[in-house]
């Protein structure tokens, strides 16, 4: 007994210095410039991409692939938004990057016919999906650094505070009488209906916080400011939860629970990235179109 204790104590332990050092890497990285949030998120991408493929079996080669494409994916993105220079320089280094990235999706398809594959039409799709549901999302967070760092840590906040609210919520209405009323029980039979409102309302509180210490400023209009606090934040729980709940679906699909080792207590890349997987491109829209709206109301 003392024993399971201890071992519980230390997965505690770690559990929380784990996630104690990667929130302080991803808000220093956001935080820093926009360089050291790229070399620290591009790994982040080449390992949750690699994570996908070993998932689903996919061959070495392959892997090899799509860890050299999400590379280039980021490449073209930085030299599209940051690289030092004029505009036209900035366009070339892209489209030069952009040509290999295509170039390379293509040599991965014919790789299926060179080597004679068993199972082309798994290995094209497993390609695919790797880059549209996974790399590609995640590549958008630089467009939204690229318009305001403070709206993309507020994306990151308010992920943390919805997780938070939702579990809370959850685990309080699980303990009444009769229970709570589960979302999806095939796919996360611990999410509930009253978990994601709660979550909802606690990222909503959050953001009005942070609406307060101008973290919203860019996107703020001229009047009824609020609505677009409010959009921001249902936004990021709504696609958050059915991020996560398109991970667990894949994982559970596999037979697996964590989707790798990548933090230790807290399970692989995935694991700590599903939430963004759909949030950040919808966000990046939203922040976006807010942005260029703003001088016109």
């Amino acid at each position: 007994m003392q024993a399971q204790k201890f071992w519980n104590m230390n997965e505690f332990v770690k559990r929380t210095l784990s996630g104690a050092v990667f929130v302080t890497c991803v808000v220093c990285s956001i935080l820093w410039n926009e360089w050291a949030f790229a070399a620290l998120f591009m790994l982040f991408s080449v390992i949750a991409v690699d994570e996908f493929h070993r998932l689903v079996g996919s061959p070495r080669a392959l892997r090899v692939y799509a860890a050299s494409s999400t590379i280039l994916l980021w490449t073209m993105v930085q030299c599209l938004l940051f690289i030092p220079g004029d505009e036209l320089e900035r366009r070339v280094w892209g489209v030069a990057c952009g040509i290999a990235y295509s170039l390379l999706l293509v040599t991965c398809l014919l790789d299926e016919i060179w080597n004679h594959s068993e199972r082309p039409l798994q290995n094209w799709g497993n390609m695919f999906i790797s880059q549209f549901m996974i790399a590609i999302p995640l590549c958008t967070l630089s467009l939204l650094l690229f318009l305001d760092k403070w709206l993309l840590l507020a994306l990151f906040v308010l992920i943390w505070v919805n997780d938070t609210g939702a579990y809370c919520v959850g685990s309080l209405t699980a303990k009444r009488k009769g229970g709570n009323h589960k979302m999806t029980p095939h796919i996360s039979p611990k999410k509930s209906w009253e978990g994601l409102f709660g979550g909802i309302a606690f990222t909503i509180g959050a953001a009005f916080i942070l609406d307060a210490c101008g973290w919203f400023a860019s996107i703020d209009a001229p009047t009824n400011s609020w609505v677009t606090v409010v959009l921001f934040a249902v936004l990021v729980s709504a696609f958050g939860t059915m991020g996560d709940l398109m991970e667990s679906l894949m994982k559970r699909s596999v037979g697996v629970k964590d989707s790798g080792r990548f933090l230790p207590g807290h399970g692989g890349a995935l694991d700590r990235f599903d939430s963004i997987l759909l949030a950040s491109p919808i966000l990046t829209s939203f922040s976006w179109l807010c942005y260029l709206l703003v001088p016109l109301l």
